[in-house]
């Protein structure tokens, strides 16, 4: 009847609501279906196939450079300590040091708490939803993101790895930023010891 009747007419009719007739409607044959059980399939057989499991914490940034990072290719909280004592190796010992970050479940660790209060660095931990204490991190990620990955695929993790360390030299001494006089963050820093 839908061929010779508009289904502004049939529907009122039939006292069907247009949502409920697309949803019972017989659907076409998917012509992929064949292409995704074998997608299925090697899912199922390598679970980890297409995902890159590096992950990469910066900790801290001082005149818009990264003053300590580490790689990894599981998240834990080894590699967020680590981050930590290698930033505080760096920094001034009398400092007044505030550590932004997420809500990260490697934050909360009793373990890196008592860190953070043995090196005298207050933490500001953003809220829910709210990304503003780990804004300069969020903002050097999404820049990282698009001048490093855009575009790129990687078929190795070492390949990834060996990316993300260039990119993290590159943006420390070679990488100006109006924000610092037209200079590199290193460059900066630099010429405000002299």
């Amino acid at each position: 009847m839908r061929v010779h009747y508009p289904l502004e007419i049939l529907l009122p009719i039939a006292k069907l609501a247009r949502s409920t007739f697309f949803y019972h409607r017989q659907s076409k044959p998917d012509r992929d279906s064949t292409l995704k059980a074998r997608i299925r399939d090697i899912k199922q057989a390598e679970p980890n196939y297409g995902y890159r499991r590096v992950s990469a914490k910066l900790v801290g940034m001082n005149h818009k450079h990264v003053i300590a990072y580490g790689l990894s290719r599981r998240l834990n909280g080894r590699l967020v300590q680590e981050m930590l004592l290698q930033a505080v190796k760096k920094l001034p010992r009398k400092a007044n040091l505030i550590l932004h970050s997420d809500q990260g479940i490697h934050y909360q660790m009793p373990s890196y708490q008592r860190l953070l209060a043995k090196n005298r660095i207050a933490q500001s931990m953003s809220r829910k939803g709210n990304g503003l204490d780990n804004a300069a991190m969020e903002s050097f990620f999404g820049r990282m993101k698009t001048e490093c990955f855009h575009g790129k695929s990687f078929t190795r993790i070492d390949e990834l790895e060996r990316v993300i360390n260039d990119y993290v030299r590159y943006y420390n001494e070679e990488r100006i930023q109006l924000k610092l006089k037209g200079l590199s963050p290193i460059q900066y820093r630099k010429q405000s010891f002299k």
